[in-house]
């Protein structure tokens, strides 16, 4: 069970949407590796990234900013946002991702996704973006006609790492993660889950940590932790607790 700190970048900076609407960014930090490598002091064991540009544009757009994080920390780093062909995700590998993410070529092109995986065991992912039950695309600025469960059904044996399931109409909100969306994901598919959007505060630290969702590989945390919502010492504290809990009941 992983809590993974976000960045995701907009022109550069670590910034934090609503609802996935460019025009309502808040900065939090100029400098995306100096906050990488904060949240790599304060005891996280992975981080999660987004090119928001590059999802939007169909390319990677934030490219530098990603590889002075990589210089900079020295824990595994995942990425989506624009990454759309064989070229991105095997040029991303070189240069020490330990993940890759991929959203809308999952929808537009599934085979991709299988080939990256032949090619990259654990090391691909599926970011499924959820509007109101249905896939959305294009930096969701799309909404396909594909259900998360129908999508994550694709890939069911293809050798995906995980799918990182976000429920589009909390994301930024602060208003909790969609727990109930995200474990019947979970229980619907033998690809670990990475609950997104929302998470709000210690209670859904809590959650994560219970016994409904062991299940789950764990949870994004964005501007929850920017804005001190989340206590990070007790957060990590829980996570670990509830690592061990599960371990000593396989």
């Amino acid at each position: 069970m992983i809590l993974f700190p976000a960045i995701d970048l907009k022109s550069g900076q670590c910034v934090r949407l609503v609802r996935g609407d460019m025009d309502q960014a808040t900065v939090f930090n100029d400098d995306p590796a100096a906050q990488a490598k904060n949240f790599e002091d304060q005891g996280f064991e992975y981080l999660h990234m987004v090119d928001l540009d590059g999802a939007f544009a169909g390319k990677s757009q934030n490219g530098a900013a990603v590889e002075r994080v990589l210089e900079t920390v020295s824990i595994p780093v995942q990425l989506g946002g624009g990454i759309r062909t064989l070229h991105d995700i095997d040029a991303w590998i070189d240069k020490g991702l330990a993940r890759v993410i991929l959203g809308t070529i999952a929808v537009r092109d599934p085979d991709l996704v299988k080939r990256a995986c032949q090619k990259y065991p654990g090391k691909i992912a599926v970011g499924i973006d959820a509007r109101d039950g249905f896939v959305a695309v294009e930096g969701w600025a799309e909404t396909s006609q594909l259900t998360a469960s129908d999508l994550a059904a694709q890939f069911a044996d293809c050798g995906v790492a995980a799918i990182i399931y976000t429920d589009i109409s909390r994301d930024g909100m602060l208003q909790g993660i969609n727990w109930q969306g995200t474990i019947e994901l979970g229980k619907s598919t033998n690809i670990p889950v990475i609950a997104s959007g929302g998470l709000a505060s210690m209670t859904d630290i809590e959650m994560l940590a219970s016994p409904a969702a062991n299940h789950l590989e764990g949870a994004i945390a964005g501007r929850a932790l920017y804005d001190g919502r989340v206590d990070v010492d007790q957060a990590l504290a829980l996570i670990k607790e509830a690592k061990k809990a599960a371990k000593a009941d396989a």
